[in-house]
């Protein structure tokens, strides 16, 4: 790619981005429909620099914490958005409902959502390159017509299904002690600093595949490269700042207008748009037939989300004034235990590193159900249905586990 098309392909990004940034800067403060697309305008900017960032990053770091990385990075409003509710809960105790809320609806949105989406993306990726007669790209030949169209994590990626099946034990501890406490909290994070310790192990990988502007950046003297890769991040980073809140109250404020519950906003529509960033790379990725990347971007975030995230709470929940673990009720005992009965079977189904479609559309037709029916009774025997779906796969792909476990106890 010449220098010029280079310069012009990132001034385009930063150009999508303006509008955004003027607008926050100048404390502008227009309609929630125009806030939504000026600043989801500036999200979108943000997903293609942290996605460029990530794979230039790969010539000098593993892709595992590249993509561990970016999907930190990409999750921050998120995190900007519960750690806020915790801390405000200190002193107006309704809010503790709403930061759980908020952690519950991303993570199954993340799984129920995002996943299906990246195979969506795939497929139809797959059906737009064989119409073009060639699978330029395509790192591993398809058996059969069907296989071409499932998920594939790569073997590394067991790492992150092994802290995973960890941590998704631990996130059934706050649904039968009514809080979310500092113990578990400390357990989490800590488990959260391991795994990136983990993965961190290893130099920069084989980058011969990557095309366009990252493939263009990889090519420069290290420390310019180092130097793209860190302001690429830095940028995005900054963007998803200044554009994720905002788009999130704006898609909040139009839904308000339109009368719809606020709690379902705060748990629903907010964490969508929060997710944003993250779930446009994993797509492009899918699009682009980088199946393992999109698909391990989000195992990543999902990761991180069900340790750090959760672990955060209690600790801004203490500095907003509250005590040192942020109670639950009734309401937000289901909604955790109904996360947690999805992340067994989410890990169930991608612990043999393979996403098929037929398991994606599982994923996608319970998640869907939570809104036909929203009422206890329903939240308790979909939880059920999860784990029994989940323990039932995981007993049946118990090697696969055993696989997975090896790489979080192993020296």
């Amino acid at each position: 790619m010449p220098r010029e098309t280079l310069l012009l392909r990132i001034g385009a990004a930063l150009a999508i981005a303006l509008p955004a940034v003027v607008t926050r800067a100048a404390g502008l403060h227009p309609s929630a429909v125009a806030a939504a697309v000026i600043y989801g305008a500036g999200v979108l900017a943000a997903a293609v620099l942290l996605m460029w960032a990530a794979e230039t990053a790969r010539a000098d770091m593993s892709g595992a914490l590249a993509l561990a990385l970016l999907a930190l990075i990409a999750v921050l409003p998120e995190y900007a958005v519960d750690v806020y509710y915790a801390f405000a809960a200190g002193t107006k105790p309704h809010y503790a409902g709403y930061a759980a809320a908020n952690m519950t609806g991303a993570n199954r949105l993340l799984v129920g959502v995002g996943w299906a989406l990246v195979v969506l993306a795939f497929t139809l990726g797959v059906r737009r390159t064989a119409r073009r007669g060639g699978r330029h790209g395509r790192r591993r030949p398809p058996s059969s017509r069907g296989e071409e169209r499932d998920v594939r994590l790569a073997p590394h990626h067991r790492t992150e299904l092994g802290f995973l099946a960890l941590a998704t034990v631990l996130g059934f501890i706050p649904a039968l002690t009514a809080e979310i406490g500092w113990y578990i909290a400390i357990v989490l994070i800590g488990v959260y600093v391991i795994y990136l310790g983990r993965i961190a192990r290893g130099g920069g990988e084989d980058v011969e595949n990557l095309a366009g502007v990252p493939a263009r950046l990889v090519t420069l003297p290290r420390r310019m490269r180092r130097t793209a890769t860190a302001a690429g991040f830095a940028i995005g980073a900054a963007l998803v700042f200044i554009s994720a809140e905002p788009f999130a109250n704006s898609l909040v404020d139009a839904g308000s207008a339109l009368g719809v519950d606020e709690f379902l906003l705060v748990q629903w529509l907010a964490p969508l748009a929060s997710e944003a960033p993250e779930l446009i790379v994993a797509v492009v990725f899918a699009w682009r037939l980088r199946d393992a990347d999109a698909i391990g971007t989000l195992l990543s975030s999902k990761v991180n989300q069900w340790t750090l995230l959760i672990g955060s709470l209690p600790l801004a929940y203490k500095a907003g004034g509250g005590a040192w673990s942020l109670p639950l009720d009734s309401r937000q005992l289901e909604e955790v235990l109904l996360t947690a009965s999805q992340t067994v079977l989410g890990l169930g189904l991608l612990i043999d590193l393979v996403l098929r479609r037929w398991e994606a559309a599982l994923l996608f037709v319970l998640f869907a159900i939570q809104f036909a029916l929203p009422g206890e009774q329903a939240r308790l025997v979909l939880s059920g249905i999860y784990l029994a779906v989940g323990f039932t796969v995981l007993i049946n792909r118990y090697r696969d586990l055993g696989r997975a476990m090896e790489t979080v106890f192993r020296r």
